[in-house]
């Protein structure tokens, strides 16, 4: 009987193959050490210099968007100005102490003293304490008039573009009849017969005739997530028409809504500053930049620093906001990553 053959050597010069593996053959006369299990190498893996290894989780649209804007000046800038006016907004006598609506006429049209840097307007007021104060009227009004816009526009929209027919038909005709009319005009005549004093009449019209916009990109939006596969594939599995359109549609069709609102938002403070002025908007004693503007417009020549601090907050606080969309817009949109 013939006997067994011994166990080839290791190619390292062992006599036997080592217990934790095994020996191929390969096809140039070699061999090569099994050893190592599938899993062990992949965990192994080391991730590459960019981050992206095979253990690294997924990045989503938002850390990546949030990754961009800490690294983009212009929106650490712009959220700083921000923060500053929403501070003073809320603690304005912070910053600036008496009463707004406290004036001297014996101080009118005088220039900057101790206890009013930016000098008196026309009726002996603090054009610094107005100043400050005027802030929180702006903002309070641009943000509310952005989230009721931003709100009714995108649920209006994200259901027409959702179900389509005879719904979108109508929401399409009806956006086309507001876009045809005049903002400034549309709130003379609006505003003209209103006799409040509140901010809330002109946030009103804000969304009165703001919310097509919002609605137009909202529609596309979700027309266009609504066709993704993973969309079609919760379909085919059953899920209702709620639940595909807060759990699949809406994250990922809200990024564009929120780059306009984020613009408009500047914008609506503007529009409230240019309604104050022409005297339809808030009206004393409401104290707004708007107002301060218009009362400063005829002494242009004798006080004119009463009309340059308004103006000024006012443009500073429309690029800021028009600054902080055009940083969330780069970052969210994709195609200029």
């Amino acid at each position: 009987m013939p006997e067994p053959m011994p166990p080839e050597p290791h190619p390292s010069g062992g006599g036997r193959a080592p217990e934790d593996g095994a020996i191929a053959a390969t096809g140039m006369g070699g061999a090569m050490d099994l050893a190592t299990s599938e899993g062990e190498t992949l965990e192994g893996t080391p991730a590459g210099q960019d981050g992206t290894g095979p253990t690294d989780k997924p990045r989503s649209l938002w850390s990546d968007a949030w990754r961009d804007l800490r690294r983009n000046p212009v929106f650490i800038i712009s959220g700083l100005v921000i923060l500053f006016l929403v501070f003073i907004s809320l603690w304005p006598s912070v910053i600036a102490s008496g009463s707004p609506l406290t004036c001297d006429l014996a101080k009118a049209q005088e220039g900057s003293r101790q206890g009013a840097p930016f000098g008196y307007d026309g009726q002996g007021c603090n054009v610094y304490t107005r100043t400050v104060y005027g802030a929180r009227t702006s903002v309070t009004v641009g943000v509310l008039a952005t989230l009721g816009v931003a709100l009714f526009g995108s649920v209006l929209g994200g259901l027409a573009g959702f179900f389509g027919g005879v719904w979108d038909s109508v929401l399409s005709r009806i956006t086309d009849i507001f876009f045809a009319i005049p903002v400034v005009l549309g709130g003379l005549v609006l505003l003209s017969v209103v006799t409040s004093n509140t901010v809330w009449p002109v946030i009103g019209f804000m969304v009165l005739l703001g919310w097509p916009q919002i609605s137009r990109i909202a529609r596309g939006s979700v027309i266009t997530a609504k066709q993704n596969d993973y969309v079609q594939a919760a379909r085919a599995l059953g899920a209702s028409n709620s639940r595909m359109l807060l759990r699949h549609i809406a994250p990922n069709a809200v990024a564009p809504v929120i780059v306009v609102a984020t613009i408009a938002l500047g914008t609506y403070i503007a529009l409230e500053a240019t309604l104050s002025y022409l005297g339809v908007g808030l009206k004393p004693p409401t104290v707004s930049w708007g107002i301060d503007i218009s009362a400063a417009s005829p002494y242009i020549r004798n006080a004119p620093h009463a009309l340059l601090w308004p103006s000024g907050a006012l443009a500073l606080t429309v690029l800021a906001f028009i600054m902080l969309g055009d940083a969330v817009r780069d970052a969210l949109d994709p195609k200029l990553r």
